[in-house]
């Protein structure tokens, strides 16, 4: 339940400390006294006055090299609010490099912290991050607060409603740490080190790295497949295909023509289709022609309107340039340009099956492809190009396509949400359908036959939203939470 209240005091904790707490690298700080469960404050960030070389492990340095570690002098940045769970204390006689496997601090400088003050007192943190991140004017004698609690010059409206961990994940790692238990992937830590330099110029790489966060603990929101720097040239696909002499900028229509071209064929080729790059359209020849998974052959127009006789030119153009004119009969014909066709070319395409779409349909597809890869399925895209004007049944295809992933994000959270009231680290089908039916009870109804084949669609390694432990038949399937699924 979404709860809101004022926060005025805040603990002072080392930046990358909070930064640790805010990226789920661990949910425990090192304060100066034992602190009360059930405390709320907000974590306010001070300078770090050691080495970082030998105060943080070499992994953590390596995720934070991107985040500058210089405070403001005049004002500090507050990003989060955390609820104290539980708070321990150590001795010496504790396995301290358990703890720094476990956390952020290395070795060296927990036991360096204990020969200084004796005790270690760890706190376990519930860190909610805050929507809105307050700016404080900056106290100068903060620095000899490191590890105290501050009264805020002002108090900080606050809620519950975006924890960095969710509730099963917290229960997990607080486990493991009170009980100082050997971190269970180490080999899959190391990875995500060695991705952190690569994911700052490689959106693979950062992809992957985000992928093994959420599967060690680290995060759990949802991942987008591409950056949006990688996805620009998308935006463009509508633009270039309803250009206008003002917008061209000197172009010549040749030029113009040959853009949209080059961004359908790349277009294409995104959604899947292998493009023959010998037909590369200009004057008498194919604009665009795909061989796989099916032959595909499209004519490009650039503009206010497509021209009556495209349908025309597209059936002289196939006929002579392709290998046969039986290759032409059985290729799905695809006419892109802007604006509403007239009757006459309606009438064309239809009678030569051929399918008119807009740039802004071939663009929604391949936001939707870009989105949820692999997500169109290009033989039953060809069932919607439909005789003449198609963009209102390709988007019943889109919304479909967009029905099913967001009844597989509602299986996801019925999963994760169904082990987290129970307790139980997996669930059956019976059990699922019947929790699914429960939160659903009006809306996309489907059969535990159904349910199953969905379940084990996303525990496929290819997939990887949930996990399997497969019975001697289909009833007796049990299935677990790993990552959600991010829906538009």
């Amino acid at each position: 339940m979404n709860q809101l209240f004022s926060i005025q005091t805040g603990l002072c904790l080392p930046k990358l400390d909070i930064e640790a707490l805010i990226q789920g690298r661990t949910v425990v700080a090192l304060p100066r006294m034992f602190i009360r469960p059930g405390l709320k404050f907000s974590l306010y960030p001070t300078e770090c006055r050691f080495s970082v070389e030998q105060y943080y492990r070499s992994n953590f340095l390596s995720f934070t090299k991107s985040i500058e570690n210089k405070l403001n002098p005049e004002e500090v940045l507050v990003k989060a609010w955390a609820k104290c769970e539980f708070c321990k204390i150590l001795d010496d006689t504790q396995p301290l490099d358990i703890l720094s496997q476990l956390t952020v601090w290395t070795s060296e400088a927990l036991q360096n912290m204990l020969h200084q003050q004796q005790y270690i007192f760890l706190c376990f943190l519930r860190v909610y991050e805050l929507t809105l991140h307050e700016k404080i004017v900056h106290n100068i004698d903060i620095e000899n607060k490191l590890g105290k609690f501050v009264s805020l010059p002002n108090s900080i409206k606050v809620s519950n409603s975006n924890p960095i961990l969710t509730d099963k994940t917290f229960t997990q790692r607080q486990k493991q740490l009170q009980n100082l238990e050997p971190p269970l992937n180490p080999e899959l830590e190391e990875l995500q080190t060695d991705l952190a330099n690569l994911s700052l110029t490689n959106p693979k790489a950062k992809e992957l790295q985000q992928e093994i966060e959420v599967f060690l603990g680290w995060n759990h929101k949802p991942i987008k497949n591409q950056s949006a720097k990688d996805s620009d040239w998308i935006k463009q696909i509508s633009t270039l295909g309803n250009r206008s002499k003002e917008q061209d900028n000197g172009k010549s229509n040749y030029q113009a023509g040959t853009d949209f071209e080059n961004i359908v064929r790349k277009s294409l080729e995104f959604l899947g289709f292998q493009v023959d790059y010998f037909h590369k359209g200009g004057a008498g020849g194919v604009d665009v022609f795909c061989s796989q998974p099916y032959p595909l052959v499209a004519e490009c127009k650039a503009g206010k309107k497509i021209p009556n006789d495209t349908a025309v030119q597209l059936l002289n153009l196939g006929t002579l340039r392709l290998q046969s004119q039986e290759l032409f009969k059985q290729a799905a014909k695809l006419i892109i340009g802007p604006g509403e066709p007239t009757k006459q070319l309606k009438q064309a395409a239809k009678i030569q099956n051929m399918a008119i779409i807009n740039p802004e349909t071939l663009e929604k597809l391949v936001e939707l492809q870009n989105t949820y890869r692999n997500a169109i399925d290009l033989f039953k895209l060809k069932e919607h190009l439909k005789s003449g004007q198609s963009d209102e049944e390709i988007q019943k295809y889109i919304n479909t396509i967009k029905e099913e992933i967001n009844l597989r994000a509602q299986i996801i959270q019925i999963v994760k949400k169904y082990l987290e009231n129970t307790g139980f680290s997996r669930a059956s089908v019976d059990s699922l359908h019947a929790a699914y039916s429960f939160s659903f009870a009006t809306s996309n109804k489907i059969t535990p036959e159904q349910m199953q084949e969905i379940l084990v669609e996303l525990s496929s390694p290819l997939t990887g939203y949930l996990g399997r432990i497969k019975g001697n038949n289909w009833t007796e399937d049990k299935f677990y939470y790993l990552r959600d699924l991010a829906t538009s």
